[in-house]
């Protein structure tokens, strides 16, 4: 049977903290974007607000996306950074 290594488990903690971060530090320029089969907008969003949403209601949030795939839309990450801005770090 395999051992448990808190440095290992800590060591993901870490990553998963460093990627939350990132996503927060560019969530003021990437949008969750949900488009119908028409590819009229339906929702959009700032990724940091559907983060925090998928933090604080996980089982509504996972229950949102899987009626959204089911009525055949679709959910896209875009870049709404300005042509030739610098980017944010």
């Amino acid at each position: 049977m395999s051992e448990f290594k808190p440095e290992s488990a800590r060591a993901a903690v870490d990553a998963v903290i460093h990627a939350v971060r990132g996503l927060v530090g560019e969530g003021v320029n990437r949008r969750v974007v949900v488009r119908d089969s028409k590819e009229d907008v339906v929702l959009e969003v700032p990724v940091a607000l559907g983060l925090v949403a998928a933090l604080a209601a996980p089982v509504v949030t996972a229950i949102g996306t899987g009626v959204a795939l089911i009525g055949n839309c679709g959910i896209t990450i875009e870049n709404r950074q300005q042509p030739g801005s610098a980017p944010t770090s």
